[in-house]
């Protein structure tokens, strides 16, 4: 893994230290927000460490809140997701993009642990194919109006508004879209394998206000693409604290646990699994942070090339990962309740989100019929 600078490392230190208060109440959060968490973070300078100081961050680099994800979400699989999402989704969007009026409306609130934005991008017929949103912001007697729907949207129930991706008259953009606004109506909401709500909504002539719109035309939604390579890095070393997490119980019970008058992490093929996992975590983990090496904040950004091949690989990772320690714990692990249970379900869901495996495996092969093979030089 890329060495820390002596303030990151000071800044992941701390981190540990306040993230060690939320083992107790891990895996019990079953789709509730860990709203005391956040704010025992926010309380400790650490939350939302990259949106900029003079709306409650930190103004650090987003290298920190991926260290503070993963010092999170290897205690607290939950706080981590959260720290993920208003760290490196939505909320950095608004401070990267949003007008002074549409920073202070949110990001003070998200940044004290206390609100919730989500981001909407897909649509009952458009997923990974942006291209084909319908939903669509059109000017009427001087007035931006959008129409349309959006789908699989988290943090709704327990959210303040959504960066939702739309198609303006000149191609695509973003504005910030209010839950509380007569024109949004919840259509349905799912709950998926991790106990989350996901939310359907339609959006029936909500007036956008200049101060709503984040991105608009194609140089500045191409800028709001670029910043998905820090969401999918944020995404990746999510799932690297959560395949500590379950190599920690895995090993944790390998050692407690005796079978045929001797402790199971004795046996050379748990010896051996138990060493492939972690083989597996820490590869995942520098490739993580090789790909944010150089970058600070979002200028430069992280390569596509790189941070697809993370988000794939890492993806991938964290499901074997978890299924390994589901095997070695065996049907204690496979019962309702258990930490392992719990990571398996969290784990499934990061080959979808934030971008599928066969969307990464696009890009990857894009970039290098593009580009080549990246030189030594810009290793």
């Amino acid at each position: 893994m890329q060495a820390l600078t002596a303030e990151q490392r000071e800044f992941a230190e701390r981190a540990e230290a306040v993230a060690a208060e939320f083992a107790e109440d891990a895996y019990t959060w079953e789709g509730d927000v860990p709203w005391e968490n956040l704010q025992r973070l926010a309380g400790a300078d650490l939350y939302c460490p990259s949106i900029s100081e003079e709306y409650g961050g930190q103004g650090r680099s987003d290298v920190a809140a991926m260290l503070l994800t993963q010092a999170v979400g290897r205690e607290c699989p939950d706080t981590g997701w959260f720290t993920y999402m208003q760290g490196m989704v939505g909320p950095r969007a608004i401070d990267l993009f949003g007008s002074e009026a549409v920073k202070e409306e949110y990001l003070p609130a998200v940044t004290a642990g206390e609100s919730f934005v989500s981001i909407a991008i897909s649509e009952p017929d458009a997923g990974s194919d942006v291209g084909s949103m319908s939903t669509e912001v059109t000017e009427e007697d001087g007035e931006l109006v959008c129409n349309g729907e959006k789908t699989w949207v988290g943090g709704v129930p327990f959210g303040d508004a959504a960066v939702t991706w739309v198609k303006f008259p000149e191609g695509l953009g973003s504005v910030v879209i209010p839950y509380d606004d007569p024109g949004v109506e919840i259509e349905e909401v799912y709950t998926n394998m991790a106990g989350y709500a996901q939310t359907h909504f339609t959006i029936d002539d909500v007036v956008i206000p200049e101060s709503h719109v984040l991105t608009r035309g194609k140089e500045a939604f191409k800028e709001q693409l670029v910043s998905l390579n820090w969401e999918r890095l944020g995404s990746s070393v999510l799932t690297v604290a959560w395949a500590e997490a379950a190599l920690e119980q895995a090993l944790a019970y390998a050692s407690d646990r005796e079978q045929f008058d001797q402790p199971l992490d004795e046996f050379q093929g748990i010896e051996w699994r138990l060493a492939e996992m972690y083989r597996n975590v820490e590869t995942a983990a520098s490739l993580v942070y090789m790909s944010a090496a150089g970058a600070q904040g979002h200028d430069p950004a992280p390569p596509r090339l790189q941070t697809s091949t993370a988000k794939l690989h890492c993806s991938q990772m964290v499901e074997q990962v978890a299924s390994e320690a589901v095997q070695i714990v065996g049907a204690r692990a496979y019962q309702r309740g258990h930490p392992l249970e719990y990571l398996y379900r969290f784990a499934r869901s990061r080959r979808i989100a934030a971008g599928t495996d066969e969307m990464q495996l696009n890009t990857i092969a894009r970039a290098l019929k593009e580009d080549g093979v990246p030189p030594v030089s810009a290793r």
